[in-house]
């Protein structure tokens, strides 16, 4: 029976009553009422339960989503999600210089490149132990003499009995062990990249929410969307219309989807966090609130002081700070991370930290997750390899955070050249894709597109 994942009302419902908790509702009668019905909790890792449920079930989830929707959050005055009232939280708000930042000098093509191939090098580092526990990843690598992690996952030398308890992300282990690796396989981490350069191109720098949503209806296939792209998605093919499709039965508006869409916001506003951030929280709301969002405008803020090269990290992560409410979840985590981070020598240390403190977090959530990153990155300095090893050995959404934290990386490294060739070789230029006419392209190319777009106004 097709079982359809991230959508199915039967296992939406464990979602929402999780994240009933974690934004200041009370969810408890609700609960009671699942629990006494048999509902079932939701998946752990997987994005649909393994058995379909009951049509009384089914219905019965749909009405208590609605009810979980309408109860009040506790956390609401600290953690808006529109824009004006996100500002008037952020004392430090940066001020907006697009002209004068573009006219200062753009991110060269270069530095883009590096950025381009920093992010996909990342992402295919932590595609193959995707959805695995911290503790399988860290025996996966010490079992081929990779620990600490400092190159591609292999198959070769892992004991039959360690790869049969925590066997590699079915869906990756074919394009991105190093063994297996021939170019940059198709991955959502890369495939947003792509759909927002081609919405900078569609609409420049005025595009708005609905026309977000349009390119995705135009230009990606529904399966290649998850968690809350993928209830949007839903939501709008059912005429349900932005910023409602970040709310509607979706569960997932917290967490990490939002973030991964925002680099070309940063790539292509060097200088300027402020028009960045609010680039990504226009993309972000299609699908997205409150800390879900901020991890967008967080990350785009980052990324457009890192694409000067004038900078260092620790700069950059705490200009990211400046466009996220400072009384928010994701503001708490991400100091905290900062701080563990830059005080403490053993990386492995900061994670098993991170992992106690966050823990009760999905593992796609954006808060432990943008926290992990900005660990990653502040702990090995910048330094590429330590920044994307860091951010995938620290488990959770693995391919997502290397991903970021070799885009920033990258874009602190500033040439191709300065990446190390065991990163960059096995990727041999090229991005699989089913985005546009993309497929193939590559990654020259690429950093070719995203300059042309930091130019237009």
């Amino acid at each position: 029976m097709l079982r359809l994942t991230w959508v199915q009302p039967e296992d939406l419902l464990g979602h929402e009553l999780r994240q009933a908790e974690e934004d200041g509702r009370e969810p408890s009668a609700v609960a009671a009422r699942w629990a006494a019905a048999r509902g079932p909790l939701a998946p752990r890792r997987a994005g649909a339960s393994p058995e379909p449920a009951s049509p009384y079930l089914r219905l019965l989830a749909n009405d208590l989503l609605d009810e979980l929707a309408d109860l009040p959050s506790g956390l609401a005055e600290h953690e808006p999600t529109d824009l004006e009232r996100i500002k008037a939280l952020c004392p430090a708000w940066p001020r907006s210089r697009t002209t004068d930042a573009r006219a200062a000098g753009p991110a060269s093509e270069a530095r883009l490149e590096a950025a381009w191939l920093g992010r996909a090098a990342g992402c295919l580092l932590g595609k193959p132990v995707e959805k695995l526990p911290l503790d399988a990843i860290r025996q996966l690598a010490r079992a081929t003499g990779n620990w600490p992690l400092s190159t591609w996952f292999t198959a070769h030398g892992v004991p039959e009995d360690l790869l049969a308890a925590h066997p590699w992300n079915r869906r990756s282990a074919t394009t991105s062990l190093a063994e297996n690796i021939d170019g940059m396989p198709e991955d959502d981490d890369l495939n947003y990249p792509l759909l927002n350069l081609l919405l900078l191109a569609r609409h420049g720098r005025v595009f708005t929410t609905v026309d977000v949503a349009r390119l995705w209806l135009d230009e990606i296939p529904a399966g290649r969307t998850f968690t809350a792209e993928r209830v949007a998605y839903r939501n709008l093919l059912s005429g349900i219309e932005p910023p409602h499709t970040a709310r509607h039965r979706n569960p997932f508006r917290e967490w990490i989807g939002a973030l991964i869409r925002a680099d070309v916001h940063g790539w292509t506003n060097p200088g300027d966090p402020a028009t960045a951030a609010e680039q990504a929280h226009r993309d972000a709301t299609l699908t997205h609130t409150a800390n879900g969002v901020y991890a967008a405008m967080f990350t785009a803020a980052t990324i457009a002081e890192a694409a000067t090269g004038a900078h260092d990290v620790h700069h950059c992560l705490t200009t990211g700070l400046t466009v996220v409410p400072p009384a928010s979840r994701l503001a708490r985590a991400v100091r905290q991370a900062i701080r563990l981070a830059g005080s403490t020598r053993d990386f492995e240390a900061v994670v098993d930290e991170l992992h106690a403190v966050h823990g009760t977090y999905h593992w796609v959530h954006a808060v432990p997750n943008t926290a992990l990153i900005a660990a990653a990155l502040t702990h090995a300095d910048g330094d590429f390899t330590g920044s994307v090893c860091g951010a995938v050995s620290g488990g959770w959404d693995t391919d997502s955070n290397g991903a970021t934290a070799g885009s920033v990386a990258g874009l602190l490294a500033g040439h191709p050249r300065r990446l190390p060739d065991r990163w960059t070789t096995p990727l041999k230029n090229r991005l699989a894709t089913s985005v546009g006419d993309f497929n193939g392209i590559g990654f020259d190319a690429l950093a070719h597109l995203t300059h042309r777009e930091t130019h237009r106004s």
